[in-house]
């Protein structure tokens, strides 16, 4: 009997002790602390496009401006109920008048109307999530 349950222990140690090392296979853990939101992976779209406009002004190229970006007041936020209040609301509606505004401009006025658009970015952000700002600034036009 004695023996029976030794081996029983034995093989719930194995057995854990299994569990455990395949804890080693796990997939890495993200890298954004705060996960991978729709809305965080909708605003790296966001920036991959801004950085795309800011090549098509300094290369002088007509400006493409995108109208995909809708979904800012839709998509899952990390923080729902930071992205639920009246204020970021007004912060979207900022961004996507700015959008507006450049896929209607004439040509001469593109750079300010970038300008500006980067700016409704880090507004938004100094609001509500400041990491980000560092990496927004690269969108910036070198001369203005």
């Amino acid at each position: 009997m004695k023996k029976l349950f030794t081996l029983i222990i034995m093989l719930f140690t194995l057995a854990c002790s299994d569990i455990d090392s395949s804890k080693a296979s796990l997939p890495p853990i993200q890298s954004n602390p705060n996960g991978d939101s729709e809305l965080a992976l909708l605003m790296r779209e966001m920036f991959n496009d801004g950085m795309r406009m800011k090549k098509q002004i300094e290369k002088g190229d007509e400006l493409e401006v995108l109208a995909r970006f809708n979904k800012i007041h839709t998509a899952q936020a990390t923080e729902p109920d930071k992205a639920a209040s009246k204020k970021y609301k007004l912060y979207a509606d900022a961004y996507l008048n700015m959008l507006e505004q450049l896929r209607a401009s004439p040509k001469g006025a593109t750079e300010t109307l970038f300008q500006g658009l980067v700016e409704s970015c880090m507004n938004c952000h100094r609001a509500f999530c400041p990491g980000p700002i560092v990496r927004i600034k690269k969108l910036y036009l070198k001369d203005n």
